[in-house]
């Protein structure tokens, strides 16, 4: 029955094979079921009650979205992509929605975000979505690809905490010996041994045994678990089985706020950011997987873009911000991953967090860092596909590298690409080589910094 649904042979891989990548992809985004309800119910910010969401709600709408995201993936586009509500958008809509001065609730920022899912349901039911995702030249597809590889490597190196936050933005931890930093590194260098010497599963395998060391670490006394410095506990805790309500967060929209002006810059906004994050996060680790065509076009992206528009939509009704398209599943990817049975293992084990939240909380950013920055190597070879000998394609696709990791924004990245590259060869006499999606892309991009500026 799995051959027939997820076509098992012909993509060239097995059971065990994709259980496995759904394992390793699972493990490296495992951190957003703690990550998302800490950003979204403000842990640390003080916020005052009726502010801030209910932290065990969206511990549970998490992993639901995730599950239902990720299932749709599955069984619609048969692709090993897994999605969770994302991270940058999480961050928008507290900080700049909830926090910022135009008195709108968590409420009705929810609502921001399923009147985003509904209308990318329409756009992807009309292809409007599988449309863009055609019109990106090729050369710019590659550097998206590296770019997500130099985004998810930064990512790794801040959760080791090598990488921190300095006079020059960012710079060195002043104490490399620091255990988190100590194991992370120790953790990389295992990992790439087991990636040199080809060993299966190598990525999976290499979290677990640093996090196995950080455990041993944590009982000799080496490793202390310090929160106020975001340090936590290694060792399981809790009582397994014992789920939150999700109650206080289901279906609470606010429809009230759909008159205002406001309201509908918010859904521009999170429709733009999540639009192109996700067609970045589809467009980077298709191309290491090697779904692309030779002329860059992805096979059943309407169907992934539709999973992904479900699972927005679905993620709002439960109780949290935008469901996307994980950049992590090309950690599933890179150990071999090929089809929707990857997902399901994914979604499977976002299902098994639920009563065992205890055991997956306690897996540290540390210990899938390494992963992070093993895949991010793995993705910067697209690099090689790049004519930087032709300045109108390689200038575009370095801005693209560029951007994607300093701003910490996939989003972001594919708008200097696309800006520029759409400029630069309508201004040089090339201008019937830029597909027409691309001026109204662009257009659309330089917009949207003028009404957010």
């Amino acid at each position: 029955m799995l051959e027939r649904i997820f076509k098992l042979k012909e993509n060239k891989t097995n059971v065990r094979t994709e259980i496995f990548a759904g394992l390793t992809t699972f493990m490296t985004m495992a951190y957003i079921i703690v990550v998302n309800p800490n950003i979204l119910s403000g842990v640390g910010l003080g916020l005052p009650e009726g502010v801030a969401m209910d932290w065990g709600g969206v511990f549970v709408a998490t992993i639901l979205a995730a599950v239902i995201g990720t299932l749709c993936m599955a069984f619609f586009a048969n692709y090993p992509f897994a999605l969770a509500p994302g991270m940058g958008l999480n961050a928008f809509f507290i900080f700049t929605v909830v926090l910022g001065d135009n008195g709108f609730g968590w409420k009705a920022a929810l609502t921001a975000v399923f009147v985003e899912g509904i209308i990318f349901l329409i756009l992807t039911f009309i292809n409007a979505r599988e449309a863009l995702f055609n019109s990106i030249p090729l050369t710019l597809k590659y550097a998206v690809s590296a770019g997500i590889g130099l985004f998810i490597a930064f990512i790794g190196f801040q959760g080791s905490g090598v990488v921190v936050g300095g006079a020059t933005l960012v710079t060195v931890a002043s104490d490399m010996t620091q255990p988190s930093i100590v194991l992370a590194m120790v953790g990389l260098i295992i990992t790439a041994i087991l990636v040199s010497k080809k060993v299966k599963g190598s990525i999976l395998i290499g979290i677990l045994v640093t996090w196995g060391l950080a455990v041993i670490a944590e009982l000799i006394g080496w490793y202390e678990a310090m929160p106020d410095m975001g340090l936590y506990s290694v060792i399981p805790t809790g009582v397994i089985g014992e789920i939150p309500s999700i109650s206080p967060v289901l279906l609470k929209f606010d429809f009230s706020v759909l008159g205002s002006f406001n309201f509908w810059v918010i859904v521009f906004a999170f429709l733009f950011v999540d639009l192109f994050d996700t067609l970045g996060t589809l467009i980077g680790v298709s191309e290491k997987a090697g779904y692309l065509d030779k002329e860059g076009k992805l096979p059943r992206a309407k169907q992934a873009l539709f999973a992904d528009a479900v699972a927005t939509t679905a993620g709002a009704c439960l109780g949290t911000s935008t469901t996307t398209t994980y950049v992590e599943s090309a950690a599933g990817v890179a150990d071999g991953g090929r089809t929707g049975l990857t997902a399901v293992s994914v979604a499977v084990l976002f299902a098994l967090a639920l009563p065992f939240s205890p055991i997956f909380m306690a897996i540290p950013a540390f210990a899938t860092a390494p992963a992070l920055i093993i895949v991010g190597f793995y993705m910067m070879a697209s690099v090689t596909k790049i004519d930087f000998s032709n300045p109108r394609v390689g200038i575009p696709a370095f801005l693209t590298i560029l951007i994607m990791p300093i701003t910490y924004s996939i989003s972001e990245g594919i708008a200097f690409g696309m800006i520029s590259y759409t400029l630069i060869n309508a201004l040089t006499g090339k201008a019937k080589d830029v597909h027409p999606l691309m001026y109204g892309i662009s257009a659309a991009f330089i917009i949207k910094y003028i009404l957010l500026s």
